[in-house]
């Protein structure tokens, strides 16, 4: 099974059919995706990107870590797992007096 990869500082323009072109050249995609605000509908500046093998995972980090894409360096690495949880303090958030 391949791994994924957090790829971070994307310009605004940067698409899935990008990452994936450019991904392609260090072994088999997998998956692509930009994450996109609901919102506005633009890019949030960061995506991943799911390699077919860990073999395939580690020539992309190395090949492309600090490229530059569409005028920005971006950064590879591998994904991390997301945590759980909200982030809020149990009661609402408020410190009790």
């Amino acid at each position: 099974m391949g791994r994924r990869l957090y790829v971070g500082n994307l310009a605004w323009a940067v698409s899935d059919q990008d990452l994936r072109e450019l991904f392609s050249d260090a072994g088999k995609v997998e998956n692509c995706q930009v994450i996109v605000d609901r919102e506005t509908n633009r890019s949030r500046g960061f995506g991943f990107v799911e390699m077919a093998t860990d073999e395939a995972a580690e020539a992309a980090i190395k090949k492309f870590n600090g490229r530059d894409l569409k005028g920005r360096a971006i950064r590879v690495n591998e994904a991390q797992a997301r945590s759980t949880g909200g982030g809020t303090r149990p009661g609402g958030g408020r410190d009790r007096a």
